[in-house]
């Protein structure tokens, strides 16, 4: 019988609280073990030693190491969503929001306070695509959803035409990235330059007129 102040299921949501604890510990001591030793590196003994958790309170969340790899670059995805989506809110419109992801997305090579941190899970994430693709499928798709979001938007408002949102987020994703991976190796490259040429060989590729790249994102 139900006590008058609680409602059903309160005590249900007040046992999932551990539940939950316990997963984001879990993940937290998995994002640092693939920052120091990569996903060929990554144990779940070593992971669950850090967590000081049991193999049992492990396999109530997570079937696989490969599983609870995917859950640390589809977590990483998101926060970096939410950062990215954060510079496109003060967009005035689908242009300006595709160039401020582009802009989010080079702070990996030239932002210090980013790059370092997300460095070497980037390269992580990279590395996987080719070994093991599904496991960082559900972290590209996050990281593409708010620029599909935009190329989306700027097709019903006719500022790009003739693309497909998805197959020209992934092209933006490749050449922001190849920039990315030029930096760096090579170190040598300046962010005026790096991103005035990636804006405009991007938004050109969505349709985007030249004197309209030049008019509203460099004047």
């Amino acid at each position: 019988m139900t006590r008058p102040h609680e409602r059903p299921g309160h005590a249900a949501t007040k046992q999932a609280c551990p539940r939950s604890d316990t997963r984001r510990a879990i993940l937290a001591a998995a994002s640092e073990s693939l920052r120091e030793q990569g996903v060929q590196g990554l144990s779940i003994a070593a992971v669950l030693q850090r967590a000081e958790l049991s193999t049992r309170a492990f396999y109530r969340h997570f079937e696989s190491k490969d599983e609870l790899v995917s859950a640390v670059f589809f977590e990483m995805a998101r926060t970096e969503k939410r950062r990215l989506r954060r510079r496109m809110a003060a967009a005035g419109g689908p242009v300006e929001a595709v160039a401020a992801w582009i802009d989010g997305r080079l702070d990996l090579a030239f932002n210090e306070s980013i790059k370092s941190d997300l460095r070497h899970m980037s390269l992580e994430a990279q590395s996987q695509s080719f070994a093991s693709p599904e496991l960082i499928q559900p972290a590209y798709a996050e990281l593409l959803e708010p620029l599909i979001d935009q190329i989306q938007r700027g097709l019903e408002q006719g500022a790009f035409s003739d693309v497909d949102p998805m197959s020209a987020a992934q092209s933006i994703q490749g050449v922001v990235w190849a920039s990315t991976e030029r930096q760096w190796s090579a170190g040598d490259c300046e962010r005026a330059e790096v991103r005035q040429r990636t804006l405009r060989f991007c938004l050109r590729g969505l349709g985007v007129a030249a004197a309209t790249i030049e008019e509203r994102l460099w004047t």
